[in-house]
């Protein structure tokens, strides 16, 4: 007797555009290798982000600006073969499109063919939309990113909430309808006001993600290491943690310890 197997719908560009229009939300996270990519995917995720903040929770550095085009092609070719289902995005790495088009493009490029990814993201408002262009035209979604942007930390110098102010948030507004403009399939506000986010999201035909940006966005997206509690120093306001993982983990160790130190662990029953 023959097996069939269940046939996966997955998700695209098209099915995110119809969730917006429809009203119902976009739950986004992010993932940096196999293991964990199969199970946020198995649990019925829309999109993975392989986030360029595998500089801070996979390799300890104090900023997003490290990480290197090679290490998030190895990551999110690893999440890549975890997933059945959901769409994966990759961020574009810092250096590896500020400076041209047609580096920005040569990099998007190399994520696509080498991972098998979905879309890329890059940060910026109008000053990216010459590279927006240039890799929507070679047929590459990318999803845009607005408000506090990690890679530019050392110029924001603060992780404050950005866009309290008129100018700024005016700028914010231009910028967002900018990046539709040239072809952005989605955008990321990061952390500012619920009430600029939720003016410029029902101002866009393209779905917006929130982090800290309110529930005026039609999706929202945290860091898997937060909101599971393996990153326990991390606790802004806008995160919901939903497992300590930190603490259940250390527990177990412990127990392994005792266990191995006693003679208890292998018993009769874990030997051959």
């Amino acid at each position: 007797m023959s097996s069939v197997k269940k046939e996966v719908k997955r998700v695209t560009t098209h099915t995110l555009q119809k969730m917006k229009a429809a009203g119902e939300k976009i739950s986004m996270l992010t993932a940096y290798d196999y293991s964990f990519a199969r199970i946020i995917d198995g649990a019925g995720i829309d999109v993975i982000l392989v986030g360029d903040s595998a500089s801070n929770v996979m390799a300890g550095h104090e900023t997003t600006l490290p990480v290197t085009l090679d290490q998030m092609i190895y990551h999110a070719s690893s999440v890549i073969r975890g997933i059945e289902r959901c769409f994966v995005v990759v961020d574009l790495p810092f250096g590896s499109y500020q400076s041209n088009s047609e580096i920005a493009l040569a990099s998007a490029i190399r994520i696509m063919k080498e991972t098998g990814a979905h879309a890329v993201k890059l940060e910026g408002g109008a000053e990216v939309t010459d590279s927006i262009k240039k890799i929507v035209s070679a047929g590459i979604p990318v999803m845009g990113h607005l408000g506090l942007m990690p890679q530019s930390i050392y110029k924001f110098g603060t992780y404050e909430v950005r866009a309290r102010e008129e100018k700024e948030a005016g700028i914010l507004s231009q910028d967002a309808q900018a990046l539709q403009e040239a072809g952005c399939f989605a955008l990321v506000l990061e952390k500012i006001p619920a009430e600029l986010a939720a003016t410029v999201s029902a101002g866009l035909t393209i779905p917006t993600i929130g982090i800290g940006a309110g529930n005026g966005c039609d999706g929202q997206v945290l860091v898997m290491h937060d909101m599971l509690g393996i990153n326990t120093e991390f606790k802004p306001r806008f995160l919901r943690q939903y497992l300590n993982i930190a603490e259940q983990a250390t527990s177990a160790v412990q127990q392994y310890i005792r266990d191995v130190k006693s003679g208890d662990f292998p018993n009769k029953q874990e030997q051959y």
